[in-house]
């Protein structure tokens, strides 16, 4: 977990917003603050959580962090729920909510004397969901923070796990589009980047350099990289599809970064029929990189002309916020919390399809002023509204009106402001 402090982030965020923070969380000193997920490595909920708690316990509040653990085939279900959500057709049956409940409960007696005594516990997504159900003595808030894009939920998976979130006193989704009906007070948060991080700080270009040339990536033309997950939702098939499309006219590399993680079971799979796909093109570069690689993720968006992420789902998207950071305009799906971040002709380009992404790739690629003109444009729009002092100052913000009972109103998405 990153040692920092808010101090550190006075030059990037400025002294106001540090001073907002301290004086918000005058109230809630020594408040004992849980958060759960599903995993400590691997995906963007670690990574916030990463650096959270040691801010928020900066502030002075007692803030832990729990990770539930499970057998594989707990997360094959709740890989299920995960993309059922995503509106994936998804079938539920009987012996898949016994394998959910019952490995819960194992977690539950574990987690049970932390959680109940706890002043606020945020359950991250629904692997963890049902911990409330199963912690009856709880004395503090409860609150269900939903990352990914719940839009159109497979009906049946949402029934079950609406009747496991309905009883909390909040929840949090990242956009409004996100939100379902649900009978507690609803907040919208968006995700943000911690822009010290090792993912995010600057690098020198002998640094960017040298991890090109580790990974065999020539600097005569121009890279193109997508850094995620080997995930169907990422649509890696469909970025290699746009970029044979583009190599037509136009020569360039292509990397697609991604690792695994614990909670996501399919993503060897995937890596294999994105080898198969990749293989004859030498200038496509699939990498598969340790969880911990994050200065070599750092140098590998620096070093691309254009980053992509062609998501045909997602509740986010941090990689785009970390190459909008970078100052390199993105090309991404036109969809969930993409749509907050990539504005058509000012930060990149929104697509539906692998022939628009090769159009716009183009498009880019032939106009460097654009390029240029974009990726200063982002970098100004990440840090007025997706950086962690607005994201910490909003949960700061929820958890004082949960405390105060105003909880008749729902936090603005900051990008809207």
């Amino acid at each position: 977990m990153i040692e920092r402090t808010l101090k550190d982030y006075e030059a990037v965020a400025g002294e106001i917003a540090i001073s907002q923070l301290r004086q918000l969380a005058q109230s809630l000193k020594g408040a004992r603050v849980v958060h759960v997920n599903s995993t400590r490595v691997g995906g963007g909920v670690a990574e916030i959580l990463d650096w959270m708690l040691p801010l928020m316990q900066d502030l002075g509040l007692d803030a832990r962090w729990e990770v539930i653990e499970g057998y594989d085939t707990f997360f094959e279900v709740t890989k299920t729920f995960h993309n059922a959500m995503q509106g994936n057709p998804s079938i539920l049956t009987q012996s898949m909510i016994d394998v959910y409940e019952k490995n819960n409960e194992e977690n539950a007696e574990r987690l049970r004397p932390i959680l109940e005594e706890a002043d606020f516990v945020f359950i991250h997504d629904p692997q963890p969901a049902i911990l409330l159900d199963l912690c009856p003595n709880r004395r503090g808030k409860w609150v269900w923070r939903c990352h990914i894009d719940s839009s159109r939920p497979v009906r049946k998976v949402w029934k079950y796990l609406e009747s496991k979130v309905q009883n909390y006193d909040a929840s949090i989704f990242s956009m409004k589009d996100f939100a379902q009906p649900l009978p507690h007070a609803q907040f919208l948060i968006a995700p943000s980047i911690d822009p010290l991080s090792q993912k995010n700080c600057d690098l020198d270009q002998q640094e960017i350099d040298t991890v090109m040339a580790k990974y065999g990536i020539p600097d005569e033309v121009p890279v193109l990289t997508q850094v995620s997950r080997y995930d169907r939702f990422k649509d890696p098939l469909g970025v290699i599809e746009a970029f044979k499309t583009l190599n037509q006219t136009i020569p360039a590399e292509l990397v697609l970064a991604g690792g695994g993680a614990t909670d996501d079971p399919e993503g060897q799979m995937v890596l294999e029929e994105v080898r198969d796909a990749s293989s004859g093109y030498p200038n496509i570069h699939v990498l598969l990189l340790p969880s911990d690689a994050h200065r070599t993720i750092n140098a590998l968006q620096r070093g691309s002309a254009i980053v992509i992420q062609k998501s045909i789902q997602e509740g986010f998207g941090l990689t785009v916020t970390e190459a909008l950071w970078k100052e390199r305009p993105v090309i991404g799906g036109n969809v969930g919390g993409i749509r907050l971040q990539v504005h058509d002709y000012y930060t990149g380009f929104l697509v539906n399809t692998p022939e628009g992404a090769a159009l716009r790739m183009r498009e880019l690629l032939r106009n460097p002023y654009s390029l240029q003109r974009m990726g200063t444009t982002g970098k100004q729009f990440v840090r007025e509204n997706f950086l962690l002092t607005r994201h910490l100052r909003e949960y700061l913000t929820l958890m004082l009106s949960l405390e105060r009972g105003i909880t008749n109103y729902v936090l603005t998405e900051s990008s809207e402001n």
